[in-house]
């Protein structure tokens, strides 16, 4: 990696895509921000910059095609070049019985986890051509392997995430680009937080439910998305690396 390539990281604003913002600065990788939050996106943007490199924030949300058409046609303009895209925003779900679950839920997440992922390589992979290759990681779940009660909608969403990277892959694997997937278990993010609110006792069974002790750090899918992007990583594509302190193999 070097101070004239470009990333594209949706979903930004915080958490884990904030994080790999930042990891990629100190590669010297020049960052796009993509996110709905303005004001947490510029935060992210702050940081890039403080971290040695340079970017733009894109205000962005993946399910509409033509704000993710914009965004790669911004980065282009900006900075001539797309060599690397992770594709992480997302939103999950409420604990729902499944035949309770709404129409509406249904589409949002879906429009967001899936469509969003599938309308951003559909404008990136294009412009990665033109350079002559370039690589992807897009961000599922260990929930996206297994399944669990009560989360139908989301589980469904992460399952086709793969799907999508394992299709691109293949069918871009001689074209010089490679297509991969983190699946991350619970990290303490912003939307993590939300999640267990001040509830000490479900913190403690989420930290319980990884047999390394604990929930992840964003710092720690961050590491794994550079190293996926980077040629450390040239040999492999239409790869899920697990990155959930253990929590699949329990």
């Amino acid at each position: 990696m070097n101070d004239q390539k470009v990333a594209i990281i949706t979903g930004g604003s915080s958490g884990i895509g904030r994080a790999t913002a930042v990891a990629l600065a100190k590669e010297g990788v020049r960052v796009v921000i993509a996110a709905r939050r303005a004001t947490e996106g510029e935060e992210t943007l702050r940081l890039v910059k403080q971290a040695g490199s340079d970017g733009i924030f894109v205000e962005t949300d993946v399910a509409n095609e033509n704000d993710v058409k914009s965004l790669v046609d911004k980065t282009i303009k900006t900075f001539g070049r797309l060599d690397y895209a992770f594709n992480n925003a997302g939103v999950v779900e409420d604990s729902t019985s499944f035949v309770d679950q709404t129409s509406s839920v249904f589409d949002n997440i879906m429009n967001i986890n899936v469509k969003g992922v599938w309308l951003s390589m559909k404008y990136e992979i294009p412009q990665m051509l033109k350079n002559g290759g370039g690589a992807i990681v897009n961000n599922s779940s260990g929930l996206g392997v297994i399944g669990v009660p009560q989360f139908p909608v989301y589980i469904a969403s992460k399952h086709a995430v793969l799907g999508l990277t394992k299709s691109a892959a293949l069918e871009y694997a001689k074209s010089g680009i490679r297509i991969n997937a983190v699946a991350p278990g619970a990290i303490d993010t912003e939307m993590f937080e939300q999640f267990v609110g001040g509830n000490k006792q479900l913190r403690e069974t989420m930290n319980a439910m990884h047999p390394i002790g604990r929930v992840g750090k964003p710092e720690e899918i961050a590491n794994s998305v550079v190293w996926l992007l980077s040629d450390k990583a040239s040999f492999v594509t239409g790869h899920t690396l697990l990155v959930d302190g253990g929590f699949v193999s329990r």
